[in-house]
């Protein structure tokens, strides 16, 4: 299958081996954002007006103030705490009224982050299952890749039966390879940590930790989709 500029971001993506694709694709989107936020979009009026509405979740308000400039940052805040102000907090002793209160339920939740890296994902997959059906060597690619995790296995196969999805002549193929790529690492982690608490046996002081050391950490990352350390 001939590379095009819809097919070449799937492809850096797959040639590399080691843990999730679909991780490594949402934390590629996810980097690429929340760089656009604290950079080129503060001059964005459109994306202001959006970024106003929906504000952002905890873990990218930490990435933001991580890695962008602090003027950025407090230009953000400044602009979301003053749509607050106006659309959802009354002044003075006022009752708030139930949409007012919707209002910040919804917003305690949104996140334009969150909703960039859904949307980008979404279409990426569409390129990933034409791949899937037209490329052998696309194929040959997923297999080679470490593991899927389960809430990216979830995806895919939701996705694989959605329109626009993988065909019923592929659909054998596609279960095959995906399956294998969770379950088999499911077993293994599920070998790894029941492995890690049998050291704690006192008969077994002085054995052989094997791969088990860092099994409770990798099986946070395969059941989250995210690393120990991003987890709040």
């Amino acid at each position: 299958m001939k590379e095009t500029i819809c097919t070449i971001p799937i492809n850096d993506i797959f040639n590399e081996v080691g843990g999730c694709p679909i991780c490594r694709m949402r934390d590629l989107i996810e980097k690429q954002y929340v760089e656009y936020i604290t950079g080129a979009a503060m001059m964005a009026p459109n994306i202001r007006v959006i970024t106003n509405e929906k504000g952002f979740c905890h873990h990218h308000y930490e990435m933001m103030l991580s890695s962008g400039p602090k003027l950025s940052n407090a230009l953000l805040m400044q602009t979301r705490l003053q749509f607050i102000q106006d659309k959802m907090m009354p002044k003075g002793s006022a009752k708030p009224s139930k949409a007012q209160l919707d209002n910040i339920k919804n917003a305690r939740s949104s996140c334009y982050v969150c909703d960039r890296i859904e949307f980008d994902i979404n279409h990426l997959l569409r390129t990933f299952f034409v791949q899937f059906a037209e490329d052998p060597n696309f194929r040959e690619l997923l297999k080679k890749q470490e593991y899927i995790c389960l809430n990216h296995y979830e995806l895919l196969h939701r996705g694989a039966v959605a329109k626009g999805g993988i065909k019923s002549k592929d659909m054998k193929a596609f279960c095959e390879i995906t399956n294998a790529l969770c379950r088999n690492y499911l077993d293994t982690l599920y070998g790894d940590v029941t492995h890690f608490t049998t050291m704690f046996d006192y008969r077994n002081a002085g054995g052989d930790w094997k791969n088990s050391k860092d099994s409770v950490e990798r099986s946070v990352k395969f059941l989250t989709s995210k690393d120990v350390e991003e987890i709040k």
